[in-house]
């Protein structure tokens, strides 16, 4: 039965009185075969390459995070369309270059080095560094899905996971306003349970700031409330992230040059086909 998650020998049927109730999942009829192969263009040069491709796409992206069993794979891809039915506003037609602000605004780094576990290290500057006034809270969220979703395709951060950092230092109180209860509790379902990364102890997303609490009272499970920390000091921080991962802003030791948000909202442009479905 591998149209069907269920373990059965044969299709599942009931007989009540003289009605036979079933679901029929023989091979199609030669001439139900016959409409597939002219209006659906099913056939084997068609469909062979189609089903390889598809698996391509989604196999080791969804399986990878649920540790390869395939139930939790598949409510995993349940949730995460479900999560982007659920917001059209955010999803719709969110490909890079129609994000250029956010990352020209260059709130949104992603660190040129994995960290000690072999995650990507993303930081979210929501601080001084951030002009609320033309970039809003939704477009720094679009354009951490459009990073997090280029992640993804890497085979290492399917492996390994992410890392991410919200550095609130210099935070205003007219930017503090900006942090809604709808917008952290968004953020919280989106990290919590709606994103293919793998979830592991040491895959934190970490706060600094004193809006803290308004997301970790958002914050369902247990195991996901362990991984979200408030860091108050570098030496917090270094006891997540190795400090020959993180620069001398972060009282680390890297020497590597730091990409600006318009360095890769460049890459993602050579890439943007691949958000055509995001």
């Amino acid at each position: 039965m591998d149209q069907m998650l269920t373990d059965l020998d044969q299709a599942p049927r009931l007989q009540s009185g003289d009605v036979l109730l079933q679901i029929e999942l023989d091979e199609p009829r030669d001439a139900v075969k016959a409409i597939a192969r002219d209006q659906l263009r099913e056939t084997p040069d068609v469909v062979g390459p189609a089903v390889q491709k598809l698996r391509r796409l989604l196999e080791m992206r969804f399986l990878r995070p649920c540790k390869f069993y395939p139930e939790s794979a598949y409510k995993l891809i349940k949730s995460y369309y479900k999560f982007k039915l659920d917001h059209p506003s955010e999803y719709n037609g969110l490909v890079p270059s129609r994000q250029r602000n956010v990352f020209n605004q260059n709130v949104l780094n992603v660190l040129p080095r994995r960290d000690q576990h072999g995650r990507r290290v993303l930081i979210l500057k929501l601080g001084k560094n951030w002009n609320h006034t033309t970039c809003s809270l939704d477009d720094v969220f679009k354009g951490c899905v459009l990073l997090l979703e280029a992640a993804i395709l890497e085979p290492e951060t399917q492996i390994c996971g992410a890392v991410v950092i919200l550095d609130m230092d210099g935070l205003s109180w007219a930017q503090m306003l900006q942090f809604r209860p709808a917008f952290a509790k968004k953020i919280v379902n989106w990290l919590e349970s709606e994103r293919p990364l793998r979830h592991q102890p040491n895959c934190p997303f970490m706060f600094d700031g004193v809006v803290f609490p308004m997301f970790t009272n958002h914050i369902k499970g247990q195991k996901f409330r362990s991984r979200v920390i408030n860091i108050k000091s570098n030496g917090l921080l270094h006891q997540h992230i190795s400090p020959n991962c993180l620069p001398s802003s972060y009282g680390g030791t890297l020497t590597i040059p730091i990409a600006t948000g318009a360095q890769w909202l460049q890459l993602l442009l050579v890439c943007e086909r691949e958000f055509n479905g995001t």
